[in-house]
């Protein structure tokens, strides 16, 4: 499977010219990132660069660490407007990984910076029982289970298993927006669909073939 992805990514990234740009703005993991795309054939590269980013193919937009931290350091960077234009204006494919996805939201309990309202939805502490023996934070391997066919899980009965660290989730108000939850306590978002906007909870990076085929199905969403 992971030979077959590597060569039909390779061959896209070739009759489109496809590259991916990580936004770098200080906070995340870019350069496990920028290994998976080369593993698959994809070129990748880590940009801070507002005209570089406004013109981009792909756009990932990575996190890790607290909302607010993350929401100075996206602003210091001057960087929003530019992933606005990208997004909005020329509607090119983003995928906001972890604390990423978050930021897309209009906010987070973690935090009280306005997050970039993309998407409506806000993030949530993970709230469980007195009695449940899941813990928070959610550290730790599981299975997605996909709301409908998705770009990003194309086959609704398929297995797709992540990594995943967290204490903070999604909650969407609008359900057509969720394209995976998983069971921790209750069903909970771990990733989201609208147009052009993709975002995942868990680690890709770090999910073995999972994740590899996931980033490889990404590099593949058609822009407009």
């Amino acid at each position: 499977m992971a030979f077959k992805l590597y060569k039909a990514t390779k061959l896209y990234r070739n009759e489109r010219n496809l590259m991916i740009t990580i936004t770098d703005y200080g906070v995340g993991n870019l350069a496990s990132l920028i290994n998976i795309f080369d593993f698959i054939g994809i070129e990748a590269i880590s940009s801070s660069d507002p005209e570089q980013i406004a013109s981009a193919s792909r756009i990932i937009l990575p996190g890790v660490g607290s909302f607010d931290r993350a929401m100075k350091a996206l602003h210091d960077s001057a960087l929003v407007p530019a992933l606005e234009m990208a997004v909005f204006e020329r509607s090119v494919p983003v995928l906001g990984i972890c604390l990423g996805m978050h930021l897309m939201a209009h906010g987070s309990e973690e935090g009280e910076l306005p997050g970039l309202g993309w998407i409506d939805a806000s993030a949530r502490r993970i709230l469980l029982p007195q009695e449940s023996t899941f813990k928070v934070p959610n550290n730790g391997w599981h299975r997605v289970l996909p709301r409908r066919e998705t770009f990003l899980f194309p086959e609704k009965n398929e297995t797709y298993r992540y990594y995943f660290n967290h204490a903070y989730h999604l909650v969407c108000t609008d359900s057509d927006t969720i394209a995976g939850e998983i069971e921790y306590g209750a069903r909970i978002t771990c990733a989201i669909e609208r147009g052009n906007i993709f975002g995942v909870q868990f680690h890709p990076e770090k999910s073995h073939r999972f994740g590899v085929e996931l980033l490889a199905r990404f590099a593949g969403v058609p822009a407009s």
